[in-house]
């Protein structure tokens, strides 16, 4: 009760002219849907040219996007010394409060080792109760007894 269980919509407008549509829900859902639905059966798929064609749209918006972030994070600017004048004082204070820090020190994700997987647990709930959140790692995602958090 109160979810959405079943999502439905058009593509017409987005992939080519009045082609095509989707529809997400759990699997028994859509397996009926597969084989009782009469637009499903009676209907093509998009064409390939479409697809292709959206695709390709697709990843070049996505590239030329992360292109632009790559090129404004590559030059130096008042973003990225704030960045890593903030990421080099958090570092350090960490190590003189006496925590293991490791990564690399240019860079914003922050593994603090605390070597305990209960620990790591504790402490990121904690965190998360004081509105930071940090993620913890235990084994099998570390080696045993290499249990740490994550900050970024």
């Amino acid at each position: 009760m109160g979810r959405i269980d079943i999502i439905n919509s058009t593509l017409g407008k987005a992939l080519g002219g009045a082609m095509g549509g989707y529809t997400t829900g759990p699997k028994p859902f859509i397996d009926l849907l597969r084989q009782r639905s009469r637009p499903y059966l009676f209907s093509n798929s998009l064409a390939p040219s479409i697809v292709g064609a959206s695709l390709k749209i697709c990843l070049t918006s996505i590239i030329e996007q992360f292109l632009q972030v790559l090129d404004l994070l590559m030059q130096p600017n008042e973003f990225t010394s704030s960045l890593k004048s903030n990421i080099t004082h958090f570092r350090e204070s960490l190590k003189n409060a006496g925590f293991d820090v490791l990564g690399n020190p240019d860079h914003p994700i922050c593994p603090v080792m605390l070597g305990d997987a209960r620990l790591a647990a504790n402490f990121a709930d904690e965190m998360l109760k004081e509105g930071i959140y940090v993620i913890g790692f235990s084994y099998p995602v570390v080696p045993r007894g290499k249990a740490r958090i994550r900050v970024q």
